[in-house]
């Protein structure tokens, strides 16, 4: 018994080293885009990505586990704004989340309860195991969202600066700002797809009879990045008071330049403390083990053949 519970430890830290090493490391971009494609609405006129018909029945299926899970109006909504910010805006986006966080618990919710008496004695310590693996299972799915969510942000706020050039341009060519941002939003749509896809959701709204400014704040409101809302603050108040366009839009992005090098900087300065905990527990040990190594056992063997 001892030997399958040590193989089926095994076996279960190997399938999540793999899974982690496959997901954040090896990047599937095919399974990505097709999963984008079954849970997002591209704003932008493009043919449609051909799925294959085993991820639309595993789309369908995860999405026919969240309907039965009811849901309150503020986790929905919490949820909802999540998957928007993290590029995920069809309707039954909510529905499949919730049904890849059921998938999780059930996945390590039923190995802890099969194996609970064998890997621990204390029946207390059993049953915090299977909550505990429940617990996990209910919030990962969660932090991998939050995580693509971040990662998104920062993809917009580095493709700030470019776009704000080629507004510059387009409004200093005579353009208004409606068609200015409906070129920009063309013009980025394979070196920034991010910031192409709002910028052309905005375009649809304010052709659709929003107002410019209300189609703006929903984008900041969509991406919730910082940056983006500073953006949209001086938008609405260039439009407001009547300034120049194109002067407010180069000098706020000389200011995101500016800001993106001193993160930049920043981020340089931290990597000598975060490197302190690698070097000590997994460099360190290494190192000494092979320079003092020898004359460890050179001393042990001395002190052996005194001691006889």
């Amino acid at each position: 018994m001892p030997i399958l519970v040590a193989v089926a430890l095994f076996l279960f830290i190997l399938v999540v080293i793999t899974g982690f090493g496959y997901v954040f490391f090896v990047r599937p971009a095919s399974l990505m885009r097709q999963l984008e494609s079954m849970t997002s609405s591209n704003p932008i006129d493009e043919p449609p990505t051909t799925v294959s018909p085993g991820g639309w029945k595993v789309v369908s299926s995860l999405q026919w586990l969240g309907e039965k899970i009811p849901l309150s109006p503020q986790e929905s909504s919490f949820t909802r704004k999540e998957l928007v910010a993290a590029g995920y805006r069809a309707d039954h986006s909510v529905a499949v989340f919730v049904g890849i966080r059921l998938v999780f618990v059930a996945a390590l919710t039923l190995p802890a309860f099969i194996f609970r008496n064998d890997l621990v004695s204390n029946p207390l310590l059993a049953i915090a195991l299977v909550g505990f693996a429940a617990f996990a299972g209910y919030f990962l799915p969660g932090f991998a969202l939050g995580h693509l969510v971040d990662a998104r942000r920062e993809r917009l706020r580095f493709s700030l600066p470019d776009a704000l050039d080629l507004l510059v341009v387009c409004v200093e060519a005579g353009q208004g700002i409606d068609q200015a941002i409906k070129v920009v939003s063309r013009e980025l749509e394979y070196s920034h797809k991010e910031l192409s896809e709002e910028l052309a959701l905005t375009c649809l709204e304010m052709r659709a009879g929003t107002v410019r400014a209300e189609a703006l704040s929903n984008m900041a409101e969509r991406t919730g990045e910082s940056e983006m809302k500073k953006l949209v603050s001086v938008l609405i108040q260039t439009d407001r008071f009547g300034t120049s366009v194109g002067e407010a839009l180069r000098t706020h992005g000389d200011y995101l330049r500016v800001r993106r090098t001193q993160e930049a900087e920043e981020r340089a300065g931290k990597v000598g403390v975060k490197l302190i905990f690698p070097i000590f527990f997994c460099i360190l040990p290494s190192v000494m083990i092979v320079a003092a190594g020898p004359a460890m056992l050179s001393v042990y063997r001395g002190f052996g053949e005194m001691s006889k």
